[in-house]
């Protein structure tokens, strides 16, 4: 059975930088590209960035240059490393699969920018 357990969100002031990781069990790491994703109240869940197996990557336009994905294929782990977070970054944020599998929606973590 696949899992997506997704972590490292929190509170943090514009400007700041937020790690977030998602550890997943299964095959599903092994096999597929693998993305982050966000939403808020009332809007869609938006594609924030994925990584392929090899690790090429691809990022939404409103975090290019700020955040970065990346992937340790021996800890079945992905990371977001987010920079200069704006208040329009607040979010809870998910790991699934890329494109995403309806199955493995995690809890996902919440991250907040405010002052």
């Amino acid at each position: 059975q696949v899992q997506l357990v997704e972590s490292g969100g929190g509170l943090v002031q514009p400007g700041g930088s937020l790690r977030l990781s998602c550890a997943a069990s299964g095959t599903i790491f092994s096999i597929k590209a693998m993305g982050w994703y966000r939403q808020t109240p009332g809007k869609q869940r938006e594609l924030v960035a994925a990584i392929s197996r090899s690790g090429s990557t691809n990022y939404a336009d409103s975090v290019k240059g700020r955040f970065t994905i990346s992937r340790d294929n021996a800890k079945n782990t992905v990371y977001l490393q987010m920079n200069s977070l704006k208040p329009e970054d607040t979010a809870v944020y998910y790991c699934n699969a890329y494109p995403y599998l309806n199955d493995y929606w995690g809890q996902g973590t919440q991250v907040t920018v405010s002052s």
